[in-house]
């Protein structure tokens, strides 16, 4: 066996929550690329359908549904769906999120509470909903995209901040349970990747944009591109005796101090 074929996801079944658009799409374009057969969610009909043509236009077979992964018989009910129609899920990735950047003082407790609902509960129930399937296959890769925030603060993130350390130490501790099972739960944490979203904070001049290129060692903003290879990598055989890790692709920025005032 050539040791590259570790890395193929040919005959894998893999579901990108969120993946209508952004980082998503994007992960779900690698597995893809990789050999995966692609499902995804979205809340929204018509962004499902926007998000099929895209991946169509790209060349991939992507089927797409309708679900919230924060409500538990919804998800249930839609994995049942795509296991009957697509088969089995392989690969997991726990993708969709949302952040809400107001100041703790003033952020209400529904709005504390919708962020970890999404980010932190949609990603226990999608585990919980795919992990017997995965028991009965054999095995499994469940993948959580945490943050940077995940080990560090910022003004006006405490909700997302929360939800993330919380994913965090959910990945180690689904990998303990699961690990006996030949399931492997590990988690991706982007840095400050390029996307439409933080398109008006890179502009030259930007006091936010000057910020991240001096913070980060790699002096850059991360792409989605940046994100690819190490989803690969821990949805492949390449990284089955890898569990419980939290994958950092930041450009160093956890590993950095910051420049000395000159």
């Amino acid at each position: 066996m050539n040791f590259l074929d570790n890395f193929s996801l040919k005959g894998k079944v893999a579901l990108v929550t969120g993946a209508s658009y952004g980082i998503g799409m994007a992960l779900a374009k690698a597995l893809a690329s990789a050999g995966a057969k692609i499902v995804f969610n979205d809340l929204f009909e018509d962004k499902v359908r926007e998000a099929e043509a895209a991946y169509k236009a790209a060349g991939i077979d992507a089927k797409g549904y309708v679900f919230d992964v924060t409500r538990e018989d919804d998800v249930n009910a839609s994995i049942a769906k795509i296991t009957k129609e697509a088969g089995a899920i392989d690969i997991l990735v726990n993708n969709a999120g949302i952040i809400k950047r107001i100041p703790a003082v003033e952020m209400t407790a529904a709005d504390f509470r919708q962020v970890i609902d999404i980010d932190l509960n949609g990603p226990f129930i999608m585990s919980k909903a795919v992990a017997p399937y995965m028991i009965k296959k054999g095995g499994g890769k469940i993948i959580n995209i945490c943050s940077m925030m995940s080990e560090l603060g910022r003004e006006t993130v405490s909700a997302y901040a929360a939800a993330k350390g919380g994913l965090k130490m959910l990945t180690k501790n689904l990998a303990c349970e699961w690990a006996e099972f030949n399931i492997q739960v590990n988690g991706i944490g982007p840095g400050y990747i390029e996307t439409p979203q933080t398109a008006p904070l890179r502009e030259e001049g930007h006091p936010f944009n000057t910020f991240i290129i001096g913070r980060t060692p790699a002096a850059r903003w991360g792409n989605t591109a940046d994100l690819q290879g190490p989803a690969v990598f821990l949805a492949s055989e390449a990284s089955n005796f890898v569990n419980g890790h939290i994958l950092y692709v930041d450009g160093g920025i956890l590993a950095y101090i910051g420049k000395q005032p000159k």
